[in-house]
């Protein structure tokens, strides 16, 4: 049988034009498929209240120390100790033990499908309330997210410790920024892992600030999901049909 380059072509064209999944996304999640996808909050315990409250008071005691206080620590990770946060060493040190033991809550199961669109850029689609999250559009080849608001630029990777709000995490960062007259833009993405390599982040947050420094928004929310075939959504097998019932045997009607 004589084989011609137009069939040899047919069998390898789907592989050749099939765009290969950006490895800053596919590291995470496996192009094309339905992963399941969880809205968390972190919920801390509470015995934490009654430090947070000794702290909010110090912090109104004396705003500009706590401000200046603030700078030295790291975003979403508690401050270092000072006696002037109004705690004692002992009250600080228990404050770091409920700290660490604060929890993931899901408050919402969604659906997740990394996706390439006829333009060559790559979408995460999110349903349910993390849906805000299928607007940006990747584009590999800038490596860059393209959103309603503008494009947001690769920033240093992640790299969080035990005590971040997250706790340990790892994965890289995307951030769209614009200040104008009536204030400044600012939004994030991020996707990681999580230290002990479960599960999977994506991390979203919203803020615009006015010029006066008033917060207008502050939206953001978190989404985790297992890694790996873990987070793979199986198809519901086929119930199996109900045998059939055999056909009822003739009746022979009975000589008299």
């Amino acid at each position: 049988m004589k084989v011609t380059l137009a069939a040899i072509f047919a069998l390898v064209a789907p592989a050749v034009i099939a765009a290969e999944a950006p490895k800053a996304l596919a590291d995470f999640l496996i192009p094309n498929t339905m992963i399941k996808g969880e809205v968390v909050v972190v919920v801390p315990p509470k015995e934490l209240d009654k430090y947070i409250a000794k702290v909010e008071e110090a912090a109104r005691k004396n705003p500009d120390w706590f401000r200046e206080h603030a700078k030295n620590g790291k975003p979403g990770v508690p401050l270092p100790f000072d006696e002037r946060l109004g705690l004692t060493k002992e009250e600080y040190d228990d404050y770091i033990k409920f700290w660490g033991k604060r929890e993931f809550k899901g408050i919402e199961a969604v659906p997740i499908r990394l996706s390439e669109g006829s333009d060559g850029r790559w979408s995460i689609i999110v349903g349910g309330r993390a849906s805000a999250l299928s607007t940006l559009k990747f584009d590999p080849k800038a490596d860059l997210f393209k959103s309603p608001n503008g494009e947001l630029k690769r920033i240093e990777d992640v790299a969080a410790d035990a005590n971040s709000t997250l706790g340990a995490w790892t994965g890289h960062e995307w951030k769209f920024e614009e200040k104008s007259t009536l204030g400044t833009l600012k939004e994030n993405f991020a996707i990681g892992k999580t230290g002990d390599k479960k599960y999977g982040l994506l991390v979203y947050r919203l803020q615009e600030v006015s010029e006066q420094g008033s917060k207008i928004a502050d939206d953001g929310m978190v989404v985790r999901f297992p890694l790996g075939e873990a987070g793979v959504v199986k198809p519901k097998p086929t119930p199996a049909a109900p045998p059939s019932k055999p056909a009822p045997k003739p009746v022979t009607p009975k000589k008299k």
